[in-house]
């Protein structure tokens, strides 16, 4: 009764969670239920807006509220936008959708970091409190705290995937979607929803007028994808956060300079493997109900130059920004300066959309002038289309090192912390002790060796096992999942470790 209780009742202490064996019981009722009803196009697009809509309770509990507020509110705004006949009014819906898109998301996101800079620059006392909250209190008779305002889960990524859409439709790359069932789908597809990757309008709309596709191929890369990211986040990245990385970072003055420089090592393959695996699964999940989701990494520490990081790093939120908001700044249409200033707000506004919080905005500067150093060295080199093996080699090991600096920021739970493991790093590494911590922290450091093994092979090897697996029968590939299943289950922790992205 309490699995039963698990799967149908919010709890905010246990959110639904792709490595909860709850969510996966939800998943098999709804493939099964969605076998009977695939056919009907009109009813499989409302059944899966209705178990997303579910999904995300799960996860957010009473907040699916505003998820539906801002699809009833985009979905209205795109047809209003449609059925404008001046230019004029069709810009005036789209500046009033994308502001009050944005606003929301500031508000939950941003109006404890306004606030405090507030307080701090005018030297006054101002606490915040949940005035939405406060309002449903007051309309519903509910019993929401208004206290603190609670991040809504995954807001960024579906506000992003509303802006997306109006904008789009804006500009007729898209005709509005008449039907609000299947607006709701697209915005609240569960695979996807809090995590991404963001979904662009374009890619995914003309899925939803097409019939359910599943070849044998497709099924067995789907598996592969679900069981490749699973092991990527129980078996790698959660084990190296626990056992080592967040010991690290939560008291780093209590470490060597090795284990701080090692932490930090530990932290770009512990979110690479988390955020990775996520995607993967959601990619599975969704390719399993007959629909295709862009890849959203391809090997990013294999990068030789940071705009090549970029391309591999995330890449629904960088060709979003790319495409949304440093186009829209000129991009490069306006001289060399202005690039490289479009190229800085843009890792800027990078930075906060991952949180309000000075350190994002540090990690997002650090890559918008890494970027501009970047774009300045290929103006010196004498061959841009060629680089020798030596220059390639070298571009990786700085490109790497800049990217784990610039993660030091990220990852640290205060500037003090970021500048501490900084400090240790550069005053206190001593590399005599290399084998001493290798030897305490084992089984963590074989992990993480692992991880970065795995990552760093020949793309060929990783097409070649991958498709091995693909066209294994399927008896081997139960017992492929069920051996899977098993290391997975030794290394699954006492409590359930969230996405790191659950927090943006």
């Amino acid at each position: 009764m309490s699995l039963i209780r698990d799967i149908f009742i919010y709890n905010p202490n246990e959110p639904f969670l792709f490595t909860n064996m709850a969510f996966w019981i939800y998943f098999v009722v709804v493939y099964l239920i969605y076998s009977l009803c695939y056919r009907n196009l009109t009813i499989r697009n409302a059944y899966l807006f209705l178990v997303s809509l579910f999904f995300y309770y799960k996860t957010g509990g009473i907040l699916v509220l505003l998820l539906i507020f801002s699809i009833v509110f985009n979905f209205l705004l795109a047809l209003l936008m449609s059925k404008a006949t001046r230019q004029g009014i069709r810009k005036l819906w789209l500046i009033f959708g994308v502001t009050l898109n944005l606003l929301i998301l500031f508000y939950y996101k941003y109006t404890y970091f306004l606030v405090e800079w507030v307080n701090k620059i005018f030297g006054l006392r101002i606490e915040v409190q949940d005035y939405l909250a406060a309002a449903g209190n007051n309309l519903f008779h509910a019993h929401f705290d208004v206290a603190s305002i609670i991040l809504p889960i995954g807001i960024s990524f579906f506000t992003f995937q509303a802006l997306s859409y109006i904008i789009d439709v804006y500009k007729n790359y898209i005709p509005p979607l008449k039907n609000i069932a299947e607006f709701g789908f697209y915005k609240s597809f569960f695979p996807q929803l809090v995590a991404g990757p963001i979904m662009r309008a374009t890619e995914f709309i003309p899925q939803i007028s097409r019939k359910f596709t599943l070849s044998s191929n497709e099924f067995g890369h789907a598996v592969f994808l679900i069981l490749n990211g699973l092991i990527k986040k129980m078996v790698i990245s959660d084990f190296i956060s626990l056992n080592f990385v967040d010991r690290v970072f939560e008291n780093p003055h209590m470490f060597s300079g090795i284990e701080n420089l090692l932490a930090v090592y530990g932290y770009a393959i512990q979110i690479y493997c988390d955020f990775s695996g996520y995607t993967d699964i959601a990619i599975g999940l969704a390719l399993l109900l007959g629909f295709r989701i862009p890849i959203n990494f391809n090997s990013p520490y294999k990068a030789y130059s940071l705009t090549d990081f970029w391309r591999r790093w995330h890449i629904s939120l960088s060709s979003w920004l790319r495409d949304y908001l440093y186009i829209s700044l000129g991009g490069n249409r306006k001289g060399t300066f202005r690039t490289y200033i479009n190229l800085i707000i843009t890792m800027l506004l990078g930075g906060l959309w991952h949180g309000a919080n000075i350190k994002f905005v540090i990690w997002g500067a650090l890559h918008g002038f890494g970027l501009v150093i970047n774009k300045l060295i290929l103006k010196i080199l004498p061959n841009k289309t060629y680089l020798p093996k030596w220059q390639k080699i070298a571009g990786w090991i700085i490109t790497f090192h800049f990217v784990c600096f610039a993660w030091i920021f990220f990852r640290a739970d205060s500037m003090e912390t970021a500048f501490s493991i900084i400090s240790n790093i550069a005053t206190r590494l001593d590399l005599s002790l290399a084998m001493q911590v290798l030897y305490q922290y084992a089984t963590p450091f074989i992990i993480l060796a692992f991880g970065f093994g795995i990552h760093w092979l020949p793309t060929r090897w990783k097409e070649a096992y991958r498709g091995t697996f693909i066209k294994t029968p399927v008896y081997a590939k139960v017992v492929i999942v069920l051996v899977s299943c098993l290391i997975i289950y030794q290394f699954k922790t006492s409590e359930l470790q969230p996405f790191i992205y659950f927090q943006f």
